[in-house]
Order: C-alpha cells, then sequence, then structure tokens
C-alpha cells in the first residue's frame, strides 16, 4: 500500500511540475499497470535487455504454465521473434492479444514481426490499430513507424 501512495505522490509532484506521464516515468512497453496479478517480469526483462533469449525464454515458459497473462505471452513472442522463431512468435503475439486487445506493445511488436518477415500490408495495420490505441501518439507507435521507415515502408 505504502509503494501505492509514494507512487500517487511521484505523480502529483511529476504533473504539477508540469511533466506528463510519459516523460515522468520509464516507459516498460511490457508493463500492464491494470493488472494486479501479473507476474514480476523484472529478471526476464534483464535477461531480454542482455540479449540472453535462451535463458529469458526459460523463464517465460515456466511463468506462462501459471499465468495466462497478456504481458508473459507478449514477451514469449518478442523472445521468440529475437530468436528467428516467427511461426510461433505470432502464436504468442495473437495470445496476448487474445488476452488483451488493446495491448500497444504486443501492437508494436507484432507489427515488427510483419515486417522482418516482409509483410508490411500486415505491418500497416497494427500501425492503424495503434493510432487508434493513442492518438496523441506513443512510443509503440513511432518505434512501429520508425521499423517499417527503416525496411523503406511510409
Amino acid at each position: 500500500m505504502m509503494k501505492y501512495a509514494i507512487l500517487g505522490f511521484i505523480w502529483v509532484c511529476a504533473i504539477s511540475a508540469g511533466f506528463s506521464a510519459v516523460t515522468a516515468f520509464p516507459a516498460f512497453a511490457v508493463d500492464n499497470m491494470e493488472s494486479t496479478d501479473a507476474p514480476d517480469l523484472t529478471a526476464v526483462r534483464a535477461k531480454i535487455d542482455a540479449k540472453d533469449y535462451t535463458g529469458a525464454l526459460a523463464e517465460l515458459r515456466d511463468l506462462a504454465e501459471d499465468n495466462q497473462q497478456a504481458d508473459v505471452y507478449n514477451l514469449m513472442g518478442f523472445t521468440l521473434r529475437k530468436t528467428g522463431d516467427y511461426r510461433t512468435s505470432l502464436t504468442y503475439y495473437t495470445k496476448a492479444l487474445e488476452l488483451q486487445p488493446d495491448h500497444k506493445a504486443a501492437r508494436e511488436y507484432l507489427g515488427e514481426l510483419y515486417v522482418e518477415t516482409g509483410d508490411m500490408a500486415k505491418a500497416e495495420e497494427q500501425v492503424a490499430v495503434l493510432k487508434q490505441l493513442c492518438p496523441g501518439g506513443c512510443e509503440e507507435l513511432e518505434d512501429l513507424q520508425g521499423a517499417i521507415a527503416a525496411k523503406g515502408g511510409k
């Protein structure tokens, strides 16, 4: 409870100082702040940041057995995509979006999967969904648009 009180205080201070929520806190695309039963993914994110995809995948498989969480499935998809297993990656992104259709990180990463596999039309579909989810813009939308542009798309 104290953790939430402190976060609330920081939030109020940041807003009163003129910062937006986006600039006041670091963005973790995989976080689902609305979920209270989501597992702690800190160690998994650290392994992913270190490009230890094998280690992250092992932990995620254990978590996926006990948790039907969009964040877990999204990270499974991300990790599998990074190891080149595009087909299975697609399966996990799909599961994440079945559980939480407005999961911005899953939309971004699914779009990046489509970019990597050359399906630019489907990547653009994810851009369109992200534009609806964050009409004022968001990191996930910018990142996907950057990936498309890097491949020579729009």
